[in-house]
């Protein structure tokens, strides 16, 4: 019946409390803040979460949005963030009719607001922070990412006011030992710190800050901090006994500060390290010590060897991803020792691990059989069949990346296909042994397969695709610089796979209209989609395929002769909900300008 309300008479404040809190989308939840003035009161008290840019005076932002969301549990200020949508976020003057001047406006929980000035400072500054720490009595969680004009002074006032902060984010912050010792000082209940890129800090503040937090410390960042040696990590060994997590870049921890940290640290689960002067000596410790390791990264190892893969393979046996970048002596025995003695491996990457080879990799297929992701980068000694054990033997991968390896062919691309039918996403990009009868396989065998990128591999043509149409359903696909991909390969896609939503057809020499005009019908639910440097898509094409894709929110078309002023124009008036338009700026009329110049981007990228 009209004008009776169904819900606000019925619902109660906690059923609709409870209600937004399961609204993750900000849209959605911006969408119900004004349904009525109930809905705005009883969404602002459901977020616990806002964004904050720091382009002109954040200080004055978090007065204003504590006032209107005072459940705020998780603040994130980030420099880097800029001004979009506009809320207005103070008292509107009175404008007299035919007047030029214009309110300021903010958006209220992503971006900043203009000082009373109009100007702005355009940074977090010591004032700004403590009032955070008025404001946000209930605050648990705080990033600050490259806030510069941060000092000891402002930090010390926010954890002498946020004593319940347990998650601290300094990323980019130049402060120092003071501010770092008044953390561990006074948050007792601090479980993450991140101190990447934190150059003013010494081991002093470090030191402070284990003997501190080192009983709820949980995870712990540091990166390209200079002035932190091993006394500090001697320190995390020491007191911090309940850390899960480490991620370490650092040139100037040796293995003094490592060994420590494994031997105290036993319940570490996440590893990450790029360490040039660790040894074998220090990563024996972790197989030796931490026994509950789950995932290991190591990248740009230059002075371990396969002894500490035998170490880690004898005593991590619950490690389940593993990533080995730039590990030059590194062969395939070590390899092998990790795989047979870790069989919960779900992930692994190799990326530039110039001694691993077949072998390495069959071992893999032998004895990790519940392995659900490979990525293999610049392998250059994988031989045509390297992966038919792991056909074999992984029943359940389902995402494969190969790179740059350049002996990988259809041999092994079929392997993949005949034994691991639950292949979802294939990445395959400059193999260029790779060819038809590989992609016709995938085709034919992998039926749930969704993501599929085929960049540069210049062997595959239609009839891979056609294949690909006929047995599977993809939501992505990318084949740039698939030179002998023409219309039949894009048309059979259009036809087979009326869910796709990502395409990617850049330096497609042989592609025209035809094949745009057939995935306009066959694929409405295309959102991004990329067509640079294909010399015959004209208007026409281009045209029809915006009519029909009504959802679209991105196009990349620059270097299309064919595509003129009229066609970036018809975009732009008949995709509603289109975001980002890559061209060259003399195809956009003044007019076009005018009406979507926020959405129009100019610089060739990712090609």
């Amino acid at each position: 019946m009209r004008g009776f309300d169904r819900i606000n008479a019925v619902l109660p404040d906690e059923l609709i409390l409870e209600i937004f809190r399961h609204v993750e989308s900000k849209p959605s939840r911006d969408a119900c803040s004004l349904v009525c003035k109930r809905w705005l009161s009883l969404e602002r008290l459901s977020r616990d979460t806002i964004r904050i840019g720091a382009s002109a005076s954040p200080g004055n932002l978090v007065k204003l949005l504590s006032s209107r969301f005072p459940n705020i549990r998780y603040v994130f200020i980030d420099e880097r963030l800029s001004i979009s949508l506009p809320v207005q976020c103070r008292k509107r003057r009175r404008i007299s009719r035919g007047s030029t001047s214009s309110g300021r406006f903010c958006h209220g929980s992503e971006q900043s607001v203009f000082g009373d000035d109009g100007m702005g400072t355009g940074c977090l500054s010591d004032s700004g922070l403590a009032t955070v720490g008025d404001s946000f009595v209930k605050l648990e969680k705080l990033s600050l990412i490259w806030c510069s004009s941060i000092t000891d002074v402002g930090l010390r006032s926010l954890a002498e006011k946020c004593k319940s902060l347990r998650s601290l984010d300094l990323q980019g912050c130049y402060i120092g030992d003071k501010g770092l010792a008044a953390v561990g000082e006074c948050c007792n209940f601090l479980e993450k710190l991140n101190l990447r890129f934190c150059e003013g800090l010494t081991d002093t503040g470090l030191v402070k800050l284990a003997i501190g937090c080192g009983g709820t410390l949980k995870l712990l960042g540091v990166a390209a901090c200079a002035k932190i040696t091993d006394i500090s990590f001697e320190a995390v060994g020491s007191h911090c006994r309940s850390l899960e997590s480490l991620s370490l870049d650092s040139e100037t921890i040796h293995n003094k500060g490592l060994l420590a940290m494994a031997k105290g640290c036993s319940a570490l689960k996440v590893l990450k390290l790029q360490c040039l002067n660790i040894t074998d000596d220090a990563l024996q410790a972790v197989g030796i010590f931490c026994l509950s390791l789950e995932s290991l990264a190591l990248y740009s190892f230059q002075k371990f060897t396969d002894r500490s893969m035998f170490a880690i393979g004898k005593g991590c046996k619950k490690l389940r991803n593993l990533t080995l970048s730039d590990c030059y002596f590194l062969s395939n025995k070590g390899l092998d020792s990790v795989a047979v003695g870790c069989s919960e491996l779900m992930h692994i990457e190799v990326n530039g691990c110039h001694n691993i080879g077949t072998d390495g990799l069959k071992s893999i297929g032998k004895y990790c059989p519940r392995l659900s992701e490979l990525a293999l980068l610049y392998c250059q000694r994988i031989e045509s069949d390297g992966l038919s054990e792991i056909g074999k033997g992984c029943k359940f991968l389902q995402a494969l990346h190969l790179v740059d390896c350049s002996a990988i062919g259809d041999d092994s691309i079929c392997s993949i296909a005949r034994g691991c039918k639950n292949l979802r996403k294939l990445h395959i990009r400059r193999c260029y042994e790779v060819g038809n009868k590989g992609i016709i396989a995938i085709g034919q065998n992998c039926k749930f397969l969704t993501d599929l990128s085929l960049r540069f591999c210049d062997r595959i043509g239609d009839e891979a695709l056609i294949s690909i149409g006929q047995g599977c359903s993809l939501h992505h696909l990318n084949v740039s610089g698939c030179h002998q991909i023409g219309d039949a390969g894009i048309i059979a896609i259009a036809r087979g796979c009326p869910q796709l939503s990502y395409l990617d057809v850049s330096v497609l020499q042989n592609l025209g209209d035809g094949a745009l005009m057939e995935l306009g019908e066959g694929c409405p639910l295309l959102k991004d989609v990329v067509i640079s440097h294909c010399r015959q898509i004209t208007d026409i094409g281009l045209n029809h395929l915006v009519r029909k894709c009504t959802v679209m929110e991105s196009c990349h078309m620059v270097y299309c002769p064919g595509i003129t002023e009229a066609g970036v124009a018809t975009m732009v008036t008949t995709c509603t909900r289109i975001k980002k338009i890559l061209v060259e700026k003399w195809k956009v009329s003044a007019r076009t300008k005018r009406r979507a110049g926020s959405i129009i981007n100019y610089l060739c990228v990712d090609l």
